[in-house]
């Protein structure tokens, strides 16, 4: 049975369609990657699979949450927070006890170090323990090749490979990605934004030991341009956005972009 399912999908500009007629299904454990050059909307299609972007056209549903991971300007760490209060936090909002954060797994994240000195590779990590707090059934993250270097990026899709084992589907954005590695592609290099089935199921790359990430080898490459509007029309701060790590419930975040975002003037923000 299908955890996400896009029929017809499509988010247009004014006039001009970003995307359209996307079509995928997506089963419990598998990874799907949206790839394409900056520019080609992959957070836009990311940020619509997640339901988190007004549709000009189509249908998404799931069968269960979609949770964020690390979304740049979108679910950016609080910058005075340690590690450890992100998890209480996000407990507290979940309405769980605040000292389950005592056995949640960090992925070997110092628990003190506060938001605003973690590196590209360690905002990914704590993206992900985040999204695994809300129990997902999807957790989308933005960006697996953006301020990584090769030995962090292998690092994450291995604990990506080991999470979709467990259960959850996995949908990521990337400039480019090993095909063998993920079960659906999604490429926006063409213009059309076609999914493509791999013909072998995800095979789990060779972990990297990763003790001290390295510094990243460039900057990310996220603009203001690639952000959804707020429920105010305005471009979205690190507390705003799709939804933000210290997000409302699901269905309230929804309720307010039903009542007061403009799905082209979202769409306007979108593209890459």
């Amino acid at each position: 049975m299908s955890v996400l399912t896009a029929r017809a999908v499509g988010v247009r500009r004014h006039r001009h369609w970003l995307f359209r007629d996307l079509d995928v299904s997506v089963e419990p454990g598998e990874i799907v990657a949206v790839v394409g050059p900056p520019g080609s909307g992959r957070t836009t299609v990311l940020l619509s699979l997640a339901k988190r972007f007004r549709l000009a056209a189509g249908q998404v549903t799931a069968e269960g949450r979609v949770a964020l991971g690390y979304v740049p300007e979108v679910t950016e760490p609080e910058p005075v927070f340690t590690v450890t209060e992100h998890v209480r936090e996000r407990l507290s909002l979940l309405g769980r006890r605040r000292r389950e954060a005592a056995d949640v797994d960090l992925y070997g994240l110092d628990p003190h170090a506060r938001g605003r000195d973690l590196s590209p590779y360690q905002k990914q990590l704590l993206g992900l323990v985040l999204a695994r707090l809300e129990r997902p059934a999807v957790i989308a993250l933005d960006g697996l090749d953006d301020g990584l270097d090769q030995r962090e990026q292998a690092a994450l899709l291995h604990h990506l490979t080991q999470i979709a084992a467990s259960g959850p589907a996995v949908v990521l954005t990337a400039r480019e990605v090993d095909r063998s590695a993920v079960s659906t592609v999604i490429d926006l290099g063409s213009g059309h934004a076609g999914a493509e089935q791999m013909p072998e199921a995800a095979a789990e790359p060779e972990p990297s030991e990763l003790s001290e990430p390295s510094e990243p080898s460039e900057p990310s490459e996220h603009s203001g341009a690639d952000r959804p509007l707020d429920s105010r029309g305005g471009a979205p701060s690190a507390k705003d956005g799709a939804e933000a790590v210290r997000e409302k419930p699901e269905e309230e975040a929804a309720a307010g972009g039903e009542e007061k975002a403009d799905g082209e003037a979202g769409a306007d923000e979108g593209e890459r």
